[in-house]
C-alpha cells in the first residue's frame, strides 16, 4: 500500500485507504499536485469509477476536498483530491492568484489525469467542486462532456461574491471603486515587480473607501465578529489549520478579482444537461442563495439538496451533516 509523503492531512486518516502523491498537468502548462485515493478493497483488474475533487476557494487538498475524497474512496469510487494552480503544492511562479479560466482548466486536467489510469473507467468520471470551486466546476462540466455528473457542495459564484459582494450588496459606485483600486494595484505590482496580497472580495467602509488586507481572517477573533467570520476561523485557524492553505495562512494574490470581472462562471452551465447535477447546500449556509441560484440556471436533470440546520462551513467537515450518502446515490446511480 503506498503511502503520501510527509502526511499533513487534517482529518482522520483510515489506513486502509491506498493513497498517493500526484502529480499532472494542465494546458497552460501549470503543474498541478494531488491526493489519488484508491477505493476501499480495491481489485487489479477491476475498471472503477471516479471522481475529481478540488474545494474550498483557498483551501488545500489535505482539508475538505481530501475528507470528500477519503470518503468517497471508502464508499466504492477512485478519487482525486488537488490543489488549484498557484496554490498549495501546485506550481505557480506567482503564488496565490485567483483565475477563473485556469481554475476551471484545471478540473478537466484532472480529468486527463484520473482518465488515464488503468483501472479507471473513462466512461465513468465524475467531478465535484465545494465552496468556491463549485462555480469553477459547473464551468468545467459546461465544456468537458467526459464529466458524465457533476456535483457542487456549499458552492459559490466566485465572480458574483467578489463583484457583487456575498449578499449582492455592492453598489455601482463600489464596483467603480474597486476597478479603480485594482488599477494602481496594478501600477505598484508593476513598479516594485512584486504580486502584493490583499483582498479577492474587497471590503469597503462606511464612505465607500477600499479596505485593503494582507489576511483574509485575523490572527485573533474579535468578540464581536460576525457569525460567517468565525465559522470561517475555526475551520482555517483552528481545527483544519493548514500552513500552505490560503486562507489559513495568508490572502490572495490582491489582483485576483481583475480576471473574474470579465469571466461569467455561469453563463453556460445550462449546458451541461442531459448530463446529471446535484447542487447540495446548508440551510444556514449564507451561500445558500447562490446554490440555488445556480441550480435555478441549470436545465435538468438537476436536483437541490439543502441539510438541515447546517451552515456553510458545517459541509467542509461535519460529518453527521454532510449528506455522503446522497453523493454516493448520486454517482454510483449516474456513473454507469
Amino acid at each position: 500500500m503506498t503511502k503520501i509523503l510527509n502526511d499533513t492531512r487534517v482529518f482522520t486518516i483510515n489506513p486502509n485507504i491506498d493513497v498517493q502523491d500526484v502529480t499532472f498537468q494542465n494546458r497552460f502548462g501549470f503543474v498541478l499536485a494531488g491526493h489519488l485515493y484508491k477505493p476501499l478493497n480495491f481489485e487489479e483488474g477491476n475498471k472503477y469509477a471516479a471522481i475529481v475533487i478540488s474545494g474550498p476557494f483557498g483551501a488545500v487538498k489535505e482539508q475538505s476536498s481530501g475528507l470528500y475524497a477519503q470518503t468517497l474512496a471508502e464508499r466504492g469510487f477512485v478519487t482525486l483530491a488537488f490543489d488549484q494552480s498557484t496554490t498549495g503544492e501546485s506550481s505557480g511562479n506567482v503564488r496565490n492568484m485567483a483565475s477563473p479560466d485556469i481554475f476551471t482548466e484545471d478540473f478537466s486536467a484532472a480529468v486527463d489525469f484520473i482518465g488515464m489510469q488503468d483501472y479507471v473507467n473513462r466512461e465513468k468520471i465524475g467531478a465535484l467542486g465545494i465552496c468556491g470551486l463549485g462555480s469553477h466546476v459547473l464551468a468545467a462540466a459546461a465544456i468537458d462532456k467526459r464529466i458524465k455528473a457533476v456535483a457542487t457542495s456549499v458552492m459559490y459564484d466566485m465572480g458574483e461574491s467578489m463583484w457583487q459582494g456575498i449578499d449582492g450588496s455592492k453598489t455601482p459606485k463600489q464596483q467603480d471603486i474597486e476597478r479603480d483600486y485594482l488599477a494602481e494595484q496594478r501600477w505598484h505590482d508593476a513598479e516594485n515587480n512584486t504580486h502584493e496580497d490583499g483582498p479577492h472580495e474587497l471590503p469597503f467602509d462606511e464612505n465607500d473607501q477600499p479596505i485593503h488586507l494582507t489576511s483574509i481572517l485575523p490572527d485573533k477573533l474579535d468578540e464581536d465578529a460576525d457569525p460567517v467570520t468565525t465559522d470561517f476561523f475555526h475551520y482555517y485557524k483552528e481545527r483544519a489549520f493548514h500552513p500552505r492553505s490560503v486562507n489559513s495562512n495568508g490572502a490572495w494574490a490582491a489582483t485576483s478579482p481583475w480576471s473574474y470581472y470579465n469571466f461569467s462562471l455561469q453563463q453556460k452551465i445550462s449546458e451541461i444537461a442531459p448530463r446529471p447535477t446535484l447542487i447540495v447546500t446548508g440551510e444556514k449556509a449564507h451561500s445558500r442563495h447562490m446554490a440555488e441560484k445556480s441550480y435555478e440556471y441549470l436545465h435538468e436533470p438537476k436536483e437541490l439538496v439543502i441539510v438541515p440546520n447546517a451552515t456553510h462551513v458545517d459541509l467542509y467537515d461535519q460529518m453527521t451533516l454532510i449528506p455522503f450518502d446522497k453523493f454516493e446515490s448520486f454517482f454510483k446511480g449516474n456513473l454507469k
